[in-house]
């Protein structure tokens, strides 16, 4: 499994983003370290302090480094000659706060270093989605977007139902789907059924969120392998059982 490191200029700033992705997503198992903050409680970044995180984060596949400002960046390239032993480091120019999210969901997932780097780079895709930007120019700056792939012709399992959650499958309920596919031998493509949008594979958080299903609209689930139709249900009963909490 990979390590995360988050480099911020504000200690308060990355406790809180770190919270809140483990919020979102816990038990993840993903060694998360901060390198934050100035030896004097202020505000400022330290290559050293960065060159310890990555090296307690490292768990042998490696480590994506999150940062915030400029000179973060300029710490966390200092760090890397700083390393005492070789260590394989990504620094990520993904947002902060949704990088680190949609890294947390691929690295728990078993995601190898390169590809929980391209998660967390293109986090920010389902905020365009929301804001209006075209799936057509979000797959443009997304190379290895998902929104193209074709239906599984040997698809064992499907279902579509409304979503009629009050926020939709927006961050929260979009990181436990992800989360709890784990658990099924599946591949799983998620569709919103209402707008057209995807299919997007349903273990990619950031392709997840671009699908921008609000409430009342149709989700459509598609799913092959040994455990399609457990995972289709699956699905089905989150969205339930949110529907159930929300009740009461």
């Amino acid at each position: 499994m990979i390590g995360l490191v988050v480099v911020s200029h504000s200690r308060a700033l990355a406790e809180a983003a770190v919270a809140l992705a483990a919020g979102l997503l816990p038990d993840q198992g993903v060694p998360i370290r901060i390198a934050a903050g100035s030896h004097d409680d202020g505000f400022g970044t330290d290559a050293v302090a960065v060159a310890e995180a990555i090296a307690e984060a490292d768990a042998g596949d490696g480590v994506l480094v999150l940062m915030d400002l400029g000179s973060a960046v300029l710490s966390a390239e200092t760090a890397l000659d700083l390393l005492e032993s070789p260590v394989e480091v990504e620094l990520s120019a993904a947002p902060l706060v949704e990088g680190l999210l949609s890294a947390l969901a691929a690295a728990g997932g078993g995601a190898d270093l390169a590809t929980t780097a391209r998660e967390a780079e293109q986090a920010l895709a389902a905020k365009r989605t929301q804001l209006g930007e075209s799936s057509e120019i979000a797959a443009r700056n997304d190379p290895h977007s998902s929104t193209a792939v074709q239906a599984v012709d040997d698809s064992l399992a499907t279902d579509t139902f409304e979503v009629t959650s009050e926020h939709g499958l927006h961050a929260r309920p979009a990181a436990e789907l992800v989360s709890a596919l784990r658990a099924f031998d599946a591949t799983v493509r998620l569709r919103n059924a209402t707008t057209g949008v995807g299919p997007v594979p349903g273990n990619s958080l950031t392709r997840v969120l671009t699908l921008g299903v609000r409430a009342g609209q149709l989700l459509e689930v598609t799913a092959s392998g040994p455990d399609a139709e457990r995972a289709v249900a699956k699905v089905r009963a989150l969205n339930e059982n949110r529907d159930h909490d929300q009740s009461r």
